[in-house]
């Protein structure tokens, strides 16, 4: 069973971030610039980079040049994958580490911000036979690897077939014609992946990290980093005893040692309802692949996203990525062979892409596809060490590793404890009905949804995102502008609509909060 966290016996505001603990802190290093460790990047790799050294008592500092999850970690397909994929290229130890670090996850670490997600493919004639036997025998694989870890089936439900109804009652937008039944796995999903490394930043500050955002390193190296606050303009020189890159597919912009070949993975989001507003991740395989799906994901305000290209983004690497129209349309047409009312490019609300950042080595083919996801800690001639590769569902243990090869130049470092310690908001699953808050809040903000849910009321924003979810955003969240409030702590900046209705109700939220966006 999950344990209570060890966050939760504090009030919120030991763990909040905010504008003015933000300025706190820059004061306070300004008079103490030496520390132990310095983490460049506030993605999900940076965050836990900084909860593992953090919580290994060792003094640390995040920096990062924009905001929290502003780079490839809010553009995920909020799965967190059991690592099936990669048992059918062979890279059976990838998939275990997928796997176990699935299950910590979603019964310890993040219960909260996690759920089961049916996937769910349909079987039409001809073929159909040969294809359900194929695919469930990958889905009984992906289940063996379940058992190995021992995430129960209470979390995460045994594959199995469906029939035809029920296929038809879990995805009504379906195709029916020569319809003869289907498939169903499980895996896990996220609701936010913005909100994970928020509540992972969250957690690594009530260890007593600083996370500093806009705050950019200039010059890093292996023991020292110089950093510009991008809001005040001033410029800090951080002594540290070892300093840890985790920019992503920027790693080699922090260190020319790295090099890395980025992928770029896009999703199209529609309207819900345009699927008759299914639950579950419908699945329609990529022409000429056996390996690669397009699928749709159950998203939040009432939208689903649909995914995932990969494909190499050659070039300079921009800050926010776009999609592309082949990729939009291979999306809309592979998806289009299993709906009943294929989609069109009208109903397509808004798209978002994110680049990955891959390992290159002589035993991968020459396609992104094949390219490995598997970690690697790269050591620079000045001594800064880059945490490379990898994917969400593995953050924790690329932390983990990234902290080790720290702990190896230092003295008497603990060894980590992050794979049982669970992040702020963190309740068992089986309880999750006990707190005191609406569903909606309880999915977002966990055993702290009661403490969101008591803050003033104010302007609402558009998709039902309630005042007291903007003014939590700034004071506890780390928000410092209305773009971070949008784009990163709601996610409603990502359609247009949304963000213009959603606007002023944001800037209202720093008033309140008695801050003035940055």
């Amino acid at each position: 069973m999950t344990r209570a966290p060890r966050l939760l016996g504090r009030t919120p505001c030991s763990t909040a971030l905010n504008a003015r603990r933000r300025a706190r802190e820059l004061a306070a290093l300004g008079d103490r610039p030496s520390v132990d460790v310095v983490i460049i990047g506030g993605g999900v790799t940076g965050a836990g980079l900084a909860l593992d050294a953090a919580s290994r008592g060792l003094r640390t500092v995040l920096v990062e040049a924009h905001d929290l999850a502003f780079g490839t970690s809010r553009w995920s397909s909020k799965l967190v994958h059991g690592g099936l994929r990669y048992l059918a290229s062979g890279q059976v130890g990838i998939a275990y580490e997928s796997a176990f670090e699935r299950h910590l996850l979603m019964t310890r670490i993040a219960p909260h911000l996690t759920r089961p997600l049916a996937q769910v493919m349909p079987l039409y004639a001809p073929g159909h036979i040969a294809r359900g036997a194929y695919i469930g025998f990958g889905y009984e694989l992906g289940d063996g690897l379940r058992r190995m870890t021992r995430t129960p089936g209470s979390v995460l439900a045994a594959p199995g077939p469906l029939t035809r109804s029920e296929l038809v009652r879990l995805a009504p937008a379906v195709r029916r014609e020569d319809l003869r039944g289907g498939v169903r796995g499980w895996d896990g999903q996220l609701f936010d992946d913005a909100r994970l490394v928020v509540a992972i930043a969250r957690t690594a500050a009530g260890y007593g990290a600083s996370v500093l955002t806009r705050a950019r390193a200039i010059r890093a190296a292996g023991d020292r980093v110089v950093v510009r606050d991008e809001l005040g303009g001033g410029e800090l020189e951080l002594r540290a005893r070892a300093v840890v890159n985790a920019t992503g597919v920027w790693a080699g912009e922090v260190d020319p040692d790295v090099h890395l070949r980025p992928s770029r993975g896009t999703h199209l989001v529609v309207e819900t309802a345009r699927l008759g507003w299914s639950d579950v991740s419908l699945t329609a395989p990529l022409p000429g692949s056996s390996s690669r799906f397009v699928f749709t994901l159950p998203a939040a305000h009432g939208r689903t996203y649909i995914g995932l290209t990969d494909v190499p983004a050659d070039g300079p690497l921009p800050d926010v990525p776009q999609a592309t129209d082949d990729e939009i349309d291979q999306l809309l047409g592979v998806i289009g062979t299993v709906l009943a009312a294929p989609l069109t490019r009208s109903d397509v609300v808004a798209t978002f892409a994110g680049l990955r950042p891959l390992l290159t080595g002589p035993s991968h083919g020459d396609e992104t596809s094949d390219l490995s996801r598997r970690h690697a800690i790269v050591e620079s001639g000045s001594g800064l060490l880059s945490v490379v590769g990898g994917k969400l569902t593995t953050y924790r243990r690329m932390a983990q590793d990234g902290i080790d090869a720290v702990a190896a130049r230092l003295r008497d470092v603990p060894a980590s404890q992050t794979h049982s310690l669970p992040l702020v908001g963190a309740w068992p699953r089986e309880r999750l009905d006990e707190v005191a808050a609406s569903p909606r809040l309880v999915r977002r903000y966990g055993a702290e949804a009661p403490f969101a849910a008591g803050l003033p009321d104010g302007p609402g924003a558009a998709r039902g995102v309630t005042a007291q979810e903007l003014q939590w955003g700034v004071e506890v969240e780390g928000a410092l502008t209305v773009d971070d409030l949008l784009d990163r702590r709601t996610r409603l900046g990502l359609v247009v609509a949304d963000r213009e209705a959603s606007t002023d109700a944001a800037a209202s939220a720093f008033e309140r909060a008695g801050v003035g966006p940055a």
